[in-house]
């Protein structure tokens, strides 16, 4: 069973993120000690025998970096005893700005690490303290330049738009400063205000004001144009690459290929199913300490439902989806699955056929989420 990508992670932060509603816990030593042996089991439930060969990993958060150095060692020896990082394409950890001290960037090297994830959000000090990030914009050049003097250039950038009080013009100095990099990949998502977060209970009582929708689509609009101009092109919705630096993890997202999910709240795609593991830590550590098996639910997915996410995870990219692929993988034609949509689509100028591609148009990328509901087929 080829199994192409896996995901990592590793719930654990110094701070909680007013906005964040990822599986997250205060970094605790002991906590932390618990959970790594836990995961450990659980991946060996997964890979019992010789290492796995992968195409990419990926270690997120919470913040993989945010435990000590010798947990940070234990969890990097973890993965290179089960998965054949050598042979590995991509192999990423999320950092935030602050944590990488010398040591910590010389282990994730030392272990074949060869991509880091910087959760930046924005280049102001202020702004960083009202959506409760810890670190200031001096940290963001201290971390870049220690990557960059040990080698680690592979570097992605996250930024965040349509914060509280947060201007177009304030959004222009951050995409202006983070093009100052140079940096080879830049993320950039509006702040979405998800249920069980800080921001959530302070919108519920009036206490906190999105940014107006005209303001977002500027800011989005700004943030194209910007980094175009800087040479990375955008071949997904939120995301932006010089050429051949697109991150070939994510790519496995919206390609609809198969990944293990490892740790707690983790999603996995499996043929025939999609898992989603326990997400309270204390029930995670139990249950895979017990068994390795800290899944909390199973759902299989039917050919039906691999069509439909082929389509709306695919329209996430630039390129769209191959009309050919599509044919290939399923042996029935778009055409003939998706006629009424693709039609509708096009007749509100959403989508447009493109060398072989089904893709968003400019507009279709604004309005995405009703594009991506087309697909959903009747039963």
């Amino acid at each position: 069973m080829n199994i192409p990508s896996a995901y990592i992670h590793i719930p654990f932060c110094q701070q909680i993120c007013h906005y964040c509603d990822f599986t997250k816990f205060f970094y605790n030593e002991r906590l932390a000690d618990e959970y790594l042996e836990a995961l450990e089991k659980e991946i060996h439930t997964y890979i019992p025998g010789e290492k796995a060969r992968v195409r990419t990993i990926f270690v997120g958060g919470g913040t993989p970096t945010a435990v000590n150095h010798k947990q940070l060692e234990k969890l990097l020896k973890m993965i290179d005893d089960h998965f054949d990082t050598a042979s590995c394409e991509e192999y990423t950890f999320e950092a935030n700005p602050g944590d990488l001290d010398v040591e910590k960037v010389r282990l994730l090297k030392a272990y074949g690490v060869d991509r880091i994830s910087l959760g930046v959000q924005v280049f102001d000090d202020e702004m960083l303290e009202k959506i409760g990030r810890v670190h200031k914009v001096k940290d963001v050049y201290t971390n870049i330049d220690r990557l960059v003097q040990a080698g680690l250039t592979n570097i992605s950038i996250d930024l965040m738009y349509a914060l509280p009080g947060q201007t177009v013009e304030d959004f222009e100095k951050t995409v202006d400063e983070a093009v100052q990099f140079g940096l080879p990949h830049y993320s950039s998502y509006s702040l979405q205000i998800e249920p069980k977060t800080i921001f959530y209970q302070r919108y519920k009582k009036g206490k906190l004001t999105k940014a107006p929708e005209e303001d977002e689509a500027e800011m989005y609009e700004l943030l194209q144009r910007k980094l175009g101009a800087a040479g990375a092109h955008q071949y997904e919705i939120s995301n932006f690459a010089l050429p051949g630096f697109e991150s070939k993890h994510n790519l496995t997202y919206w390609n609809n290929e198969y990944y293990y999910g490892i740790g707690a709240g983790a999603h996995g795609y499996m043929p025939g199913k999609r898992t989603i593991n326990i997400r309270p830590l204390p029930a995670y550590v139990k249950k895979a300490g017990e068994d390795g098996k800290p899944v909390l639910h199973e759902e299989p997915i039917t050919t039906k439902e691999e069509m439909e996410e082929e389509m709306f995870l695919g329209l996430r990219k630039t390129q769209g989806v191959s009309i050919e692929q599509f044919y290939e993988k399923y042996q029935k034609p778009m055409d003939y699955v998706f006629g009424d949509a693709l039609g509708i689509l096009k007749n509100r100028q959403l989508i447009q056929e493109n060398n072989g591609f089904i893709q968003l148009t400019p507009r279709g990328r604004i309005l995405g989420n009703e594009v991506f509901q087309e697909f959903l087929l009747d039963e």
